[in-house]
């Protein structure tokens, strides 16, 4: 009976123990020191991807030429507008190609390009042609997004809507870890074309996070959570298995009830 308490004991202590050091981000990490910042990775278009342009010049009445109409249905009925004045924005769609069908000027090729370039590209090709010497172009991402599973507090699809989002603004986004969550396997399954790329990044370590190429996330990412293993035993029946602290304790107060029936069944 005294080494099954003995075992459940220690068997608790060395859990607590081991889950300090699995829970706490940024273990390796130096108060007061700098630390390189990972080289920026602006989102690069890719087919199926939605933009938004918009073209703004002094002139609104030529600029609008270059605008796709906002189209808006109301009973069946379709109507369009060429000004964004009620906050729609129509969206182009980059083909299997890469290309988008741009007004006047035609298909355009922008997969591979990141925001900044496709504006810079569509607003040479205006100048250029003598179509719009004071051409503004705004360029926005539309459904570009990430996708956060396992042992998160908030988990699903998040957008992202900014240039060089991390991998810790997402998962901030999902309501962090949960407490069962284990920090030094955390999974980001990338796809680019038909090829998929897996990466297992470490959040304990400051080093291994801004040294993966996962740091910056990509649209279309999966970030994936996984259990630690006291997680998993739960999914065991009732919980307990050998390996868990619960079923020791149980086992300990079962005996102990055992030798308390039998003692007074010896008297």
């Amino acid at each position: 009976m005294k080494h099954l308490l003995l075992v459940a004991v220690l068997a608790a202590v060395l859990a607590s123990c081991g889950t300090a050091k699995q829970v706490t981000y940024f273990q390796d990490i130096k108060p007061g020191t700098e630390e390189q910042i990972k080289d920026s990775a602006d989102i690069r278009l890719a087919p199926n991807d939605r933009l938004s342009i918009v073209v703004s010049s002094k002139n609104q009445e030529l600029a609008l030429l270059f605008n796709l109409p906002t189209v808006s249905y109301r009973m069946g009925q379709a109507s369009s507008t060429v000004n964004n004045s009620n906050g729609q924005v129509s969206a182009y769609t980059i083909d299997s190609n890469g290309e988008i069908d741009f007004p006047v000027l035609g298909k355009l090729k922008v997969a591979g390009m990141t925001r900044e370039e496709v504006g810079e590209y569509v607003k040479g090709r205006l100048i250029d042609g003598n179509l719009l010497k004071d051409a503004v172009v705004t360029v926005e991402l539309l459904n570009l997004y990430v996708s956060v599973i396992g042992e998160v507090n908030n988990p699903g699809r998040y957008a992202i809507d900014r240039d060089n989002m991390t991998l810790l603004d997402v998962l901030s986004q999902a309501g962090d870890l949960t407490i069962q969550g284990e920090r030094q396997h955390v999974y980001v399954l990338r796809t680019q074309g038909n090829k998929q790329t897996s990466y297992e990044v470490n959040l304990c370590s400051l080093d291994d996070l801004q040294a993966s190429p996962a740091y910056y996330v990509q649209q279309g990412d999966v970030v994936y959570v996984s259990p630690n293993p006291m997680r998993r035993r739960q999914t065991t029946v009732n919980g307990n298995n050998v390996l868990s602290i619960s079923f020791w304790m149980s086992v300990a107060s079962l005996a102990m009830s055992v030798a308390t029936f039998l003692g007074l069944q010896g008297r």
